[in-house]
């Protein structure tokens, strides 16, 4: 008889052996599944400036956006005289404002990214006529 008493107690330990075993490994398993799909939602870079989901990614926390430079690859800056005029037509609209950058929206139309003095971000919308047809406001920097 003794034996068998001592066949279970192995057993009931190796079933508590395995079942502590399987639990770490499920969770070796779920930590990894969840760091990397943590590590897959993309932030914005220069090869994919949309992120993970199709929308333009905003700047991360602490991030330096130039704002001299496109930030969609789908827009142009503008240069030259193009350039001069859409700045004058945006400047009537918002005297003082400082002209952050000028260049063509995914539409082919003309954008003055600007702030004006109260610290309102605006992009005025020119046509190529250079007459304002629209304005979108932003937040305050």
């Amino acid at each position: 008889m003794e034996s068998t008493n001592e066949g279970r107690g192995w057993r009931r330990w190796g079933a508590k052996a395995g079942l502590v075993a399987g639990g770490l490994i499920a969770g070796g398993v779920l930590v990894g599944t969840l760091t990397a799909s943590a590590a897959d939602t993309t932030t914005a870079s220069a090869a994919d400036p949309y992120g993970a989901y199709g929308a333009p990614a905003g700047p991360r926390a602490g991030a330096k956006v130039d704002e001299s430079k496109s930030q969609r690859p789908d827009e142009e800056l503008l240069t030259g005289e193009t350039a001069s005029k859409v700045q004058a037509a945006a400047l009537a609209k918002y005297p003082g404002a400082t002209v952050l950058r000028v260049e063509t929206d995914s539409d082919g139309i003309y954008e003055a990214h600007l702030e004006t003095t109260d610290g309102q971000r605006v992009t005025v919308e020119v046509d190529k006529a250079f007459k304002v047809t629209g304005e979108e406001s932003g937040p305050r920097r």
